[in-house]
């Protein structure tokens, strides 16, 4: 008779496809189709690389099976299957797991407790209200667009109001969108992530709604333009119109409640969207703070930049931001890394207090050279950005969710 074992496997229902997970992997046991990321079982080690910068938790999943799910089933699921009642075994218990394996993934998990933490301060999140089985139905009361050039760049301030029924977040989480219709295979098409862009009270204060920050994706291949499904249905939302709402997600990319705690936030694109909810917190409710709060935001241009109106409004003394363009006429290309350098000192005397809290979001391709310009920044200040990133993952206090 087989021993159980415990299956590692990713929702298909959350995954957005970021890719996050192969990368991490160092034996090379996750792989995708066009339809899903999936785990081969007879490789996973149960080493938990993978786990923590999944930004939206949909690898960890985890189901004690009789024999693995092999890769054919998992590329062609929807959602993951329920778990079994019972799981054969000589004491016909579920528990009957191979107690070394067991013992090993009870040691990756506490391990990654280590490395992806909430803020010590920050509120408890509500999280997985609402399901694809059992969405929430919000309604669109406002659908703004906040970039200057809407010809290329179209991105939009989407207001979602939720009515009498009880949606509570925090900065930092995310909503599924799900949008209507069918892909060309006849399945329901896929929900999308959207991180919210409001404070927890609301984009109106008090009140039970919330805001999103979407760019219109419209891509050329072959001559052929190909639009984002989630995306421009986001976009093309009137008023009035109903949207089904999954969510709320996410435990860890959460604001630090301390008015002492000094926040560095590094974006670009849509990546500000938790930014601007945890600037509108602060200002709404710790206007007085003695924390610094710090922004280092990136486009290619002024006229693609979201919310660039408003931020320019923004006292200084409330929020030390800089503004960074690649794609200036006459200019050398200039990324936000770069712009980290020239604030080596301030950096880096951020980085020696312990009251400092790191989060970065946006595209992926920005990770790297954020790290590397980290890195530099220590190694001019005299300590080492590894140990210093260490010390800030187990504290809770570096927070990663590119795309």
């Amino acid at each position: 008779m087989n021993v159980p074992l415990r299956q590692h496997l990713i929702d298909p229902e959350l995954c957005i496809r970021c890719g996050t997970c192969e990368e991490s992997c160092s034996v090379g046991a996750v792989s995708h189709n066009d339809d899903n990321y999936v785990v081969d079982a007879e490789k996973c080690k149960y080493c938990m690389d993978c786990i923590a910068p999944c930004p939206t938790g949909s690898i960890d999943n985890w189901r004690v099976v009789n024999s693995a799910y092999s890769l054919e089933e998992q590329f062609s699921w929807d959602e993951l299957p329920e778990q079994e009642d019972t799981v054969e075994s000589e004491s016909g218990s579920i528990e009957a797991i191979d107690d070394d394996a067991l013992a090993l993934l009870d040691a990756a998990h506490s391990a990654v407790g280590n490395r992806a933490k909430a803020p010590a301060s920050a509120d408890t999140p509500s999280v997985n209200l609402y399901t694809k089985d059992n969405p929430v139905i919000a309604r669109v009361v406002g659908n703004f667009p906040i970039t200057e050039d809407v010809v290329e760049n179209d991105v939009r301030h989407i207001v979602l109001d939720f009515g009498s029924t009880a949606f509570p977040f925090l900065e930092g989480q995310t909503i599924g969108i799900l949008p209507p219709g069918t892909d060309a295979k006849g399945k329901p098409h896929r929900m999308r992530l959207y991180s919210i862009s409001s404070p927890r009270d609301g984009e109106r204060p008090n009140h039970n709604n919330l805001a999103l920050t979407v760019k219109r994706e419209i891509s050329k291949v072959d001559e052929e333009i190909h639009e984002g499904i989630a995306s421009n249905y986001i976009c093309n939302l009137e008023r009035d119109d109903e949207v089904r709402v999954t969510g709320p997600y996410g435990s860890t990319f959460l604001m630090p409640n301390d008015p002492g705690a000094n926040i560095l936030m590094i974006c670009t694109g849509t990546g500000s969207a938790p930014f601007r909810a945890f600037t509108e917190r602060r200002r709404r409710a710790m206007a007085n703070a003695e924390g610094r709060l710090m922004l280092i935001f990136g486009a290619r241009r002024p006229a693609e930049l979201p919310y660039f109106g408003p931020l320019k409004k923004i006292p200084p003394e409330f929020l030390d931001q800089e503004l960074v363009f690649s794609r200036l006429d006459g200019q050398e290309k200039e990324y936000v890394q770069d712009r980290m350098r020239q604030r080596t000192d301030d950096i880096h005397a951020l980085l020696e207090d312990k009251a400092t809290h790191i989060f970065i979001c946006g595209l992926k391709d920005m990770e790297a050279g954020v790290n590397e310009a980290l890195t530099d920044i220590c190694h001019q200040g005299g300590s080492d950005w590894v140990e210093c990133r260490r010390e800030m993952l187990e504290s809770g206090r570096y927070h990663v969710e590119t795309y």
